[in-house]
This record gives structure tokens, sequence and C-alpha cells, in this order.
């Protein structure tokens, strides 16, 4: 008897212990790739979402599977200068696969409004954590 329940609880633990490491693994492999995408706000366009100096982390992943979808945000390079990168949200997704993508702060955002749609493809992650200043530490929304 005392054979079989330590068997029973020796799989019960091994059970346990695979069942937190999937998701431990699946956070560590997200904060490696999103540490390597990280992004500094620079400017107002996001408040009060994201104000300028705060630092994101970026999974460049997010949307290889399926594209964005309305309310969530998106970093994708400005259609004017690709070498500068725009975190915004999406407003709509339209028929066709393009974004809409608008800035929370309307009257200091450059976005949609100027520039037009842009394709789901250009999505180059999805902004999901601010890791700075540490008083606004926590995921984004």
């Amino acid at each position: 008897m005392r054979a079989r329940l330590t068997l029973t609880l020796g799989l019960l633990l091994a059970s346990s212990v695979a069942a937190l490491w999937a998701p431990a693994r699946a956070a560590g492999l997200l904060l490696r790739r999103s540490w390597a995408a990280r992004v500094a706000i620079a400017g107002r366009s996001m408040e009060p979402a994201l104000e300028d100096g705060d630092w994101v982390l970026v999974d460049p992943d997010a949307y290889r599977a399926r594209a964005p979808h309305a309310g969530e945000l998106v970093l994708a390079p400005d259609p004017r200068e690709p070498e500068r990168l725009l975190i915004k949200r999406v407003d709509s997704v339209g028929r066709d696969g393009r974004l809409t993508i608008l800035g929370d702060a309307p009257d200091a955002s450059t976005d949609s409004r100027e520039f037009g749609t842009i394709a789901a493809a250009d999505v180059r992650g999805r902004p999901w954590f601010r890791y700075w200043p540490l008083e606004r530490l926590g995921p984004l929304r």
C-alpha cells in the first residue's frame, strides 16, 4: 500500500511540475524575444496608455499566426519613413487585410488619418508590457 501511495504521489508531483514548467518556459521565451524588440516611447500620441519616456516590450511573433484585431496595439513602420517605428491602436481591419491605425491622443498623433491604411503584413509586433518607469510597470491594454 505504501509503495502505491508513493508512486501515486510521485506521478502527481511529476504532472504538477510538468503543468507548471510549460507556461514558465513559454513565458521565458516571450521575455527573451520581447527584450530584443523593446521600444522607447517618444511623444504624446498614445497618451494616456503610453507616455513619453515609457519603455515597452514588444512580442515580434504575436501576429505571425493571425492578423491584429481592432483595439489591439501594434508596432509598425511609418509608411512615409519606414525606419521610424510607430505604436498605434488598430481602429479597424478592412476586408482587404489593411489596418486603420490611430493614436489614443488624436491631436498629437501621426496615424492613418495622415498616411492611410497599412498592410497587416507590415506589423512588426505587439507591444504588451511596460517595464519603465517602475511606477507604471505592468501589462498594456
